[in-house]
């Protein structure tokens, strides 16, 4: 089966210089979804936002932007910014777990009120002609809340659902539930994206074979720990590429450049390596204190030779 690969948005993380970067070097990944637009009671969007969504600074082959809120007027404002943009297609986020979020009743916070996610779509259904996914979990508290949600779902023509089988609650601790997810499959007409700890080739494998009817992937944080995983999966191999190193260190210089050229200082420079690094470090089992080496590096020079003295250890 052609499977359709999908990089999770990832706040922090995947903006269009991580998005860019990737595509260029790694590849594997057919559509990217944007971090998510959240409007905070204005009908204005941040400056980092604009910027990361402007179709001059995206090379990839296709970006949906993320929506996060709980009305229909901000959710149709923001459709009406992204056709402006050239965008077709916007994603309804209602699966982000962090308390912050899901307190205000959004992200995961919705899924417990399936007659709000109701009203919602009808509205923008109504007013806009903009193309709706969405993201979500399986419920805030309960397991069995979306049972409840996916009847609202199948009454509007959305693009497809991505389910994480989580909680909110659980934020990204415990086990995913298969079991759940699979009984989600029969209960709705509309394609079915699974997202959720996909970190290897054998997970994604097990994961395949348990699901053969799922053709779309979305991969999140395995994607930043293993940047090779989507090339991989592609390719249907276990194998890295025979010039890994070569190919990685291309990868980590030029989002090194492009974060160099756009951050105020050598210190938040250092603050988002040492982000990415947090994943990065898993790539080299043979260097178990990467991490620290990165992290113990407090100026330009000293984080080259930890990453020298890294990819030297393999």
């Amino acid at each position: 089966m052609d499977y359709i690969l999908i990089s999770s948005p990832l706040q922090g993380f995947t903006d269009f210089r991580f998005r860019n970067t990737f595509h260029a070097v790694m590849g594997g990944i057919d559509t990217y979804y944007a971090p998510y637009i959240r409007l905070d009671g204005k009908k204005e969007m941040k400056k980092q936002t604009q910027r990361d969504l402007q179709p001059v600074n995206n090379q990839t082959p296709k970006l949906i932007p993320q929506v996060l809120t709980n009305n229909a007027s901000d959710f149709i404002w923001v459709a009406q910014q992204m056709q402006q943009l050239g965008y077709s297609e916007l994603n309804w986020n209602l699966g982000c777990p962090y308390p912050m979020v899901s307190k205000r009743g959004m992200g995961a916070g919705l899924l417990n009120n399936p007659a709000q996610i109701d009203r919602v779509l009808q509205q923008v259904f109504a007013e806009s002609d903009t193309k709706i996914s969405v993201k979500m979990r399986l419920g805030l508290e309960s397991k069995f809340e979306i049972f409840e949600v996916l009847p609202v779902l199948n009454k509007y023509p959305l693009q497809n659902i991505t389910i994480h089988p989580r909680i909110g609650k659980q934020l990204y601790k415990g086990e995913v539930d298969l079991a759940i997810f699979e009984k989600c499959i029969g209960l709705t007409p509309h394609t079915i994206c699974y997202n959720g700890d996909i970190n290897s080739v054998d997970t994604f494998r097990e994961h395949a074979n348990r699901f053969p009817g799922i053709k779309h992937w979305l991969i999140g944080r395995g994607l930043i720990a293993d940047p090779f995983l989507p090339q991989m999966i592609k390719n249907n191999t276990l194998q890295y590429p025979e010039n890994k190193l070569e190919q990685f260190r291309k990868f980590h210089d030029i989002l090194f450049s492009e974060y160099e050229q756009a951050l105020s200082g050598s210190g938040h420079l250092l603050h988002k390596m040492s982000a990415l690094w947090e994943y990065f470090a898993r790539l080299f089992p043979n260097t178990p204190k990467a991490f620290k080496m990165i992290k113990k590096a407090n100026n330009i020079k000293a984080y080259n030779e930890a990453v020298g003295a890294i990819m030297a250890n393999k």
